[in-house]
């Protein structure tokens, strides 16, 4: 027996606000029959000696000292820009004066 109907893929694509043809619905209630069979035999699977976990692997935070070093001066930093004023990268104006 079929674990979804046709009709009931075409309840949740008018849910979905989809719009489906006649032909795509019989196979998409194919397709989510498929995934719904996987599903329930997965289901059935023995994990009563199985620790439950968030991810399959083993995850650790791999972090680096946090170690503090100089930054740039000003003039370091400056050493490079086209243009400076008052010890800031001077671009075009794109606004008017009042703004």
């Amino acid at each position: 027996m079929s674990a979804i109907s046709r009709d009931e893929v075409a309840h949740l694509a008018r849910l979905s606000r989809l719009t489906l043809p006649d032909s795509e619905l019989d196979q998409y209630a194919g397709q989510i029959d498929s995934i719904l069979s996987h599903v329930a035999q997965i289901s059935e699977v023995d994990v009563s000696g199985v620790e439950t976990t968030a991810h399959p692997a083993g995850l650790a935070n791999v972090l680096r000292p946090d170690v503090v070093v100089p930054g740039l001066s000003p003039e370091q930093a400056l050493s490079g820009a086209p243009s400076v004023e008052q010890d800031r990268f001077a671009v075009p104006q794109i606004l008017g004066e009042d703004q």
